[in-house]
C-alpha cells in the first residue's frame, strides 16, 4: 500500500506536467505506430517461414542462428525507434520542468543530434533482451526466475541512461555507469524502486475488462464485439498516457539526482522513489 500510495503520488505530479504540456503524447503515438509497423515488416516473412516459435535444444545450428539472428535484428530496431522517441520525450519534459516552453520540434532535434548515442544503447539494449530471452527459452521456469530477476536488476541500474544521453550525450556505456553511479549517490547501495506505475495502470485497465465482460453477457456478439472496440481505444489511450507519464518522472528523478531544482515535484516524494 506504500508503493500504491508514493506511484499515486508521483503520477498525480508527472499528470500536471503533461496537462501543461499536452503535445508530449505525440512522442509515444509516433513511437507505437513504427513499432506496430516495425512488428507487421517482421511477422509477415516469419510467419510465412514458419519460424515464430523458439528452436528446440537438437535445432540444426543454421537454424537457431537464423532464428536468434532475425530476433536479435527486430530487438535492435525496436529499441532504436522507442529510444528516439523517448528521447525526444525527455528532452522537452526536461525544459519544461526547468520553467522552458518545449515544442515537438525541439525534441525531434534533440533526439536527432544524439543518433550515434541512440543507435549503441540500442545495440546494448537489444544485446541484454537477446541474452535474456535465450536463458529463457533454454532453461524452462528456472531460467524464466534467473532472467527475471536479471531483468529487473537491469531495469533499475538501466532507469536514468535516456536522460543521460539526452542531457549529458554520453555514449552507452557510458551512459549506464552515469546512470548507476547517480541511483547509487543518490539513493545508497541496495537499490531497489519504491514505485510501480506498472500496478497503477494495471488497476486503471480493469474497467476496460469489465466493459467486454458486460458486453458479452448482456449484449450479445455485437455488443460484445463493440465494447472490446471500445476497450482497444481505452487500452492504446491508457499505453500512451503510461508511456508519457513514465518519461516525465525519469527526467524529474535525472535532474533531482544531480541537484537541479525541478518545478512541479515534492523533492520528498522524489526522495522516496528509490530505497
Amino acid at each position: 500500500m506504500g508503493k500504491f500510495t508514493r506511484t499515486w503520488s508521483l503520477m498525480a505530479e508527472c499528470w500536471q506536467v503533461l496537462k501543461q504540456e499536452k503535445s508530449l503524447l505525440v512522442f509515444p503515438l509516433i513511437s507505437c505506430i513504427c513499432c506496430l509497423l516495425l512488428m507487421a515488416s517482421f511477422a509477415v516473412p516469419i510467419f510465412l517461414t514458419g519460424a515464430w516459435q523458439p528452436p528446440g535444444h537438437a535445432a540444426a545450428t543454421m537454424k537457431q542462428t537464423a532464428y536468434y539472428g532475425t530476433l536479435f535484428s527486430f530487438y535492435v530496431a525496436n529499441y532504436f525507434i522507442v529510444v528516439f522517441f523517448n528521447a525526444a520525450l525527455v528532452a522537452c519534459a526536461a525544459t519544461r520542468l526547468t520553467g522552458g516552453t518545449p515544442t515537438v520540434g525541439d525534441g525531434l532535434r534533440a533526439a536527432a543530434a544524439r543518433l550515434p548515442v541512440i543507435a549503441g544503447w540500442a545495440l546494448v539494449s537489444a544485446t541484454v533482451g537477446l541474452i535474456l530471452r535465450m536463458i529463457e527459452d533454454r532453461s524452462d521456469k528456472i531460467g524464466q526466475i534467473v532472467a527475471g530477476l536479471i531483468g529487473m536488476a537491469w531495469t533499475v541500474v538501466s532507469f536514468l541512461v535516456v536522460p543521460v544521453l539526452v542531457m549529458e550525450n554520453k555514449g552507452p556505456i557510458a551512459a549506464l555507469q552515469e546512470s548507476t553511479s547517480l541511483l547509487k549517490k543518490t539513493w545508497g547501495e541496495q537499490l531497489i524502486s519504491n514505485f510501480s506505475f506498472g500496478m497503477i495502470f494495471s488497476v486503471l485497465s480493469v474497467p476496460a475488462f469489465l466493459l467486454v465482460f458486460l458486453g458479452f453477457y448482456l449484449g450479445g456478439a455485437v455488443a460484445g464485439i463493440a465494447c472490446c472496440v471500445v476497450a482497444a481505444v481505452y487500452f492504446m489511450v491508457l499505453a500512451l498516457i503510461h508511456s508519457a507519464l513514465q518519461a516525465i518522472f525519469q527526467t524529474a528523478l535525472y535532474l533531482y539526482a544531480k541537484g537541479e531544482q525541478v518545478q512541479g515535484f515534492d523533492t520528498d516524494v522524489l526522495q522516496g522513489a528509490m530505497g
